[in-house]
């Protein structure tokens, strides 16, 4: 992935997700409110994650456990089953995580070693709050239901932060173009 794309797609998505926040639409307050236990957002997040997981490991090469990775397919794949019947419970916010964590390597590794391209950083902050928030999410995901429980307590909240999350998205857009 060219560095250009890394920094565009940040870029579109915190666009989209800070115009969305700002309309406050009742289809996105009810949507956002709903997401840690919807079965929807469960399926479409975590089975996400599971299937882009569990294709990182067929492709592992013999230096990184590669002999064992049809072992390894059938736990992990036995793993996410078992994670969709047994413990349903907030699943779609640990599979918001986790693709966030997927997603980070992809554009971590574009702006390797691209030191002569210092506006790379606004990139590589972004992703790594992402890394931040995916980590706390993940491991108490019932705080992303207060949050937004918080979030659309008052009219000005979600149109403050997306705001700022379109205008961090439009500043990405611009610096994907000067590379």
């Amino acid at each position: 992935m060219s560095l250009t794309l890394a920094t565009l797609l940040p870029g579109v998505f915190l666009f989209l997700v800070g115009a969305l926040l700002f309309s406050r639409s009742s289809l996105v307050v009810s949507a956002c409110k709903a997401m840690p236990r919807s079965r929807a957002a469960t399926v479409v997040f975590f089975g996400g994650a599971s299937m882009w997981f569990l294709t990182r490991i067929w492709t592992l090469s013999m230096a990184d456990f590669g002999e064992y990775r049809t072992a390894l397919l059938i736990f992990f794949a036995l793993l996410a089953v078992l994670a969709f019947s047994q413990v349903p419970d907030f699943l779609a916010v640990r599979g918001l995580a986790a693709l966030m964590l997927l997603a980070a390597t992809p554009l971590l590794d574009a702006a390797f070693m691209e030191y002569h391209h210092p506006q790379r950083l606004f990139m590589v902050s972004a992703v790594y709050v992402g890394i931040a928030l995916a980590i706390y999410l993940g491991a108490v995901p019932f705080r992303l239901r207060d949050f937004m429980e918080w979030l659309f307590a008052t009219a000005e909240r979600p149109r403050v932060i997306g705001a700022a999350l379109a205008v961090y998205g439009i500043v990405l857009g611009v610096v994907a173009f000067t590379y």
